[in-house]
């Protein structure tokens, strides 16, 4: 149940249903669009998001999914039931590509053998789908890839083109001999060619020489200087060929009318089967906006509650975006215990879209669509959703708003229950404050005693003392920056917030005496329970602060952990492989010298003891032996290297973890390499050398000799800040830029233009285009001789920003639209 009638206005949902319909391919989708209606079973909503939720998965798929032809021909197939009706050429080439989609829809949804189903829900709605494969297979066997019946389409229409060809080979060729005749005697030009008209070949001529022809006269151009005869001697085959296009459009009926008669008795199946396409388009649009808004299928339990975290209200966050803002995201928990929730704080902080937010997202929710919160919230299914917000006066019903507001109370009060969730916006004003808060408050008191869930906003204190007393209620803040005199837009729930009412008239300049004044009207006992509230919120705030640095702290300090243990777990890994290595070398090395004394003793033997042949063996082992030694050394330098290698780093680490030293800065001493400026001027050089009393400086490019009682030493910091002062853009400029980013169209429309002026109107947008950063815009050029569109696309290929370019999509526009990538 929901209530007032105008809840999609109130909520913003009407907005949500427009920006879904514009994603629908056709209208069968939009039809879907315009009937998603609220729904409080469980099972259903659940079956809802799950659908949405797979289509999403799709979208991120690697296959691709089979959106190409989604026609519309029920009307055409509801329109043939008479007999002797019979779909046309196009309406048959609709129906033939849209039950190809949905033939390829079905069949991406059939499970493969052995394989777990991938999309579940999704499946089970494509199960009973009927597809008509022999029907696509004979419309193929009429039609051409274009959508024209085929000369094979019958025997008799191949009959009748194949002589309307052999006719109209024979007409024009019968003309060209005329007109070689004609151009030879100089009745017609050289470059004079046969010309349609009306169906029938003729010869352009001028009106002085029309009689040198013998023929007939059909037509003459609007100028009057042509007249277009046909010749007597193509006349009988220009009326035979006539007669044939007759016979051709009559055997054409007679072959669609023939195929009708097969498609309609299964009329009711195949509009059965656009009855899933239409599904699938819905769905599909419903998962193109949860994409836009970052929607997800959160946790939907059967029960009654609002537990979300980093919840983001859909058309809020799309406003801000064009705007390169972001939004705040709210937390908001309503379960058994504090069912209903009494916010607070002052005007402009957030209340209202807070308030809004929870009844558009819980709306959507049942409605079947993904919202944007965070993955940890849970969600829960209300049976009612009631509404009361904004001016309802009336003057028809002769009601004021607070009339209307009662009105509204009274219904809640009647039909409200533990399933139902309250939303009401300045709960209790309209009326004299202090009747209007008691009466606000025993409706409160009615709300609570039903069971009932809500989000209300007030500024009552009453309501907020109650609150505080009451089981089943709780009080939330909307955070205000007391400092910087500003919303956060932030709610907190646990504790009442103040209005900072004086606050805000000191700040808008309210005179004091007038502040004193009401301060003392009002007693001390509200002033200084209103700064305890600030003071309550502000050390909250502080203290909430210190526990995300302290959580963000011991994260890092986990990250740092476990990527020392890491590295260290690598380093002992390389550790133990090089003494793996260095052990196997070890052992190569030792077997090598073995091998080498042992040839040298046999050496020795062999060559008798002799001294010679034993000095020169001894020489040999000696060289081994030192390089075996220089092996070692160079083991040793590389060891050297690497520990001094290790000192140098560690010796880095501590500089950058010490707290940096301050250089004095010596303003009356000039050295080589200092920043230097002409005393009384802006541009800074640099001291390239010093010649006694005397410095050379370089200014830019450019060098100069400057005596050092000219110059003034300058620090960097000084010349950063110069720069930043010089590269200052005006708040003019920068609100220019964002109109202009605001009110930018991604798309020209420059059919009927001149080239130049058609160009000039591109090169103007383009710039546009580029200075907002706009990623993709369509030129409408038309089609026309191609002229344009080839200017138009010489001049993008020229743009260095220009990414690439392309023809439309052919169904919504095709060469006639250009559609332009921008880097």
């Amino acid at each position: 149940m929901i209530y007032p009638q105008n809840f999609e206005q109130k909520t913003g949902f009407d907005k949500v249903r427009r920006l879904i319909s514009d994603k629908c391919l056709s209208p069968l989708g939009q039809e879907r669009v315009a009937e998603m209606e609220f729904s409080a079973d469980y099972s259903t909503v659940i079956e809802r998001l799950e659908q949405t939720d797979e289509f999403v998965r799709i979208l991120h798929g690697e296959q691709e999914f089979p959106a190409a032809f989604f026609f519309d021909v029920r009307y055409s197939l509801k329109r043939i039931r008479p007999e002797g009706t019979w779909l046309d050429e196009k309406e048959l080439f609709d129906l033939k590509r849209s039950l190809q989609t949905i033939n390829d829809i079905v069949r991406f949804f059939r499970p493969v053998e052995d394989e777990e189903i991938a999309y579940p829900a999704l499946t089970a709605l494509a199960g009973d789908i009927l597809v008509f494969p022999q029907l696509i297979g004979k419309i193929d066997s009429i039609l051409d890839k274009f959508g024209k019946v085929k000369d094979n389409a019958s025997p008799t229409l191949a009959q009748i083109r194949k002589e309307i060809t052999s006719t109209m080979s024979g007409i024009s060729r019968s003309l060209q001999s005329i007109l070689r005749s004609a151009q030879s005697e100089g009745v017609v030009d050289k470059d004079v060619t046969p010309t349609m008209r009306d169906g029938r070949l003729m010869i352009p001529v001028a009106p002085a020489f029309k009689r040198k022809i013998k023929g007939i006269v059909h037509d003459e151009s609007a100028s009057g200087k042509t007249v277009f005869i046909e010749p007597e001697v193509v006349v009988e085959a220009n009326n035979r060929v006539r007669e044939l296009e007759g016979d051709e459009r009559r055997e054409i009926m007679k072959i669609l009318t023939d195929f009708t008669n097969i498609v309609r008795p299964m009329v009711p199946d195949i509009l059965q089967s656009y009855e899933f396409m239409a599904d699938i388009d819905f769905i599909r649009a419903k998962a193109l906006f949860a994409e836009q808004v970052k929607g997800i299928k959160p946790v939907v339990e059967n029960i009654q509650q609002v537990d979300w975290a980093r919840a983001v209200h859909p058309l809020l966050y799309l406003s801000l975006q064009k705007q390169n803002k972001q939004v705040i995201p709210l937390d908001i928990t309503l379960d058994e215990k504090k069912r209903l929730l009494i916010i607070s704080g002052p005007n402009a902080g957030g209340k209202s879209v807070c308030l809004k937010t929870v009844g558009l997202l819980q709306y959507m929710l049942q409605c079947g669509l993904l919202i944007p919160l965070h993955e940890s919230s849970r969600t829960g299914i209300f049976t009612s959703i009631f509404i009361d917000i904004g001016d309802e006066q009336s003057i028809e019903n002769d009601l004021s708003t607070y009339s209307s507001h009662l009105t509204n109370m009274k219904y809640f009060v009647r039909n409200c229950n533990e399933k139902t969730i309250i939303l009401i916006d300045e709960f209790g004003s309209g009326t004299e404050p202090q009747i209007g808060g008691a009466i606000a408050e025993a409706l409160l008191d009615r709300f609570n005693r039903n069971h009932s869930f809500g989000v209300i906003t007030t500024h009552y204190q009453n309501l907020k003392h109650f609150a505080e007393d009451t089981e089943g209620i709780v009080n939330g803040a909307m955070l205000y920056d007391r400092h910087l005199m500003q919303p956060l837009f932030k709610l907190s729930i646990g504790n009442p917030g103040s209005s900072f009412a004086v606050e805000i008239a000191r700040k808008i300049g309210l005179p004091e005496d007038v502040i004193a004044d009401a301060s003392a009207k009002v007693g001390s006992d509200y002033i200084d329970m209103d700064k305890y509230l600030q003071d309550i919120v502000r050390d909250k705030r502080y203290w909430e602060s210190k526990r995300q640095n302290i959580r963000q702290q011991e994260k890092k300090l986990e990250d740092i952990t476990a990527r020392y243990e890491k590295d260290l777990e690598e380093v002992n890994k390389q550790r133990k492989e090089i003494m793996r290595e260095a052990k196997a070398e070890a052992q190569r090395i030792l077997a090598e010298a073995n091998a080498k004394i042992e040839n040298t003793v046999r050496e020795i033997k062999e060559a008798q003891a002799e001294k010679e042949q034993t000095k020169l063996a001894r020489k040999a082992l000696e060289e081994f032996k030192a390089s075996v030694e220089s092996t070692g050394e160079e083991d040793d330098k590389i060891a050297r290297k690497m520990a001094k290698l290790q000192e140098r780093k560690e010796r880095k680490k501590q500089k950058q973890n010490a707290p940096a030293a301050k250089q004095t800065f010596n303003r009356e001493v000039i050295e080589v390499g200092d920043n230097v400026r002409l005393k009384g001027q802006v541009s800074a050089g640099t001291v390239m050398e010093l010649q006694g009393k005397q410095a050379v400086v370089a200014f830019g490019m450019i060098k100069s000799t400057v005596k050092l009682e000219q110059l003034e030493k300058v620090s960097k910091g000084q010349i950063k800040k110069e720069i930043q002062k010089s590269t200052f853009v005006s708040v003019g400029t920068t609100d220019h830029m964002h109109e202009k980013k605001l009110n930018f169209k991604q798309e020209i429309d420059v059919r009927g233009m001149r080239g130049d002026e058609a160009l000039q109107a591109v090169t103007y947008f383009i710039d546009d285009a580029i200075q907002v950063g706009a990623e993709r815009v369509r030129i409408l050029h038309g089609t026309g001789t191609g002229i344009l569109r080839q200017l138009i696309r010489d001049y993008l290929h020229s743009v260095p920003g220009v990414g690439h370019y392309h023809d439309e999509h052919v169904q919504f526009g095709g060469a006639g639209i250009t559609v332009v990538e921008l880097d």
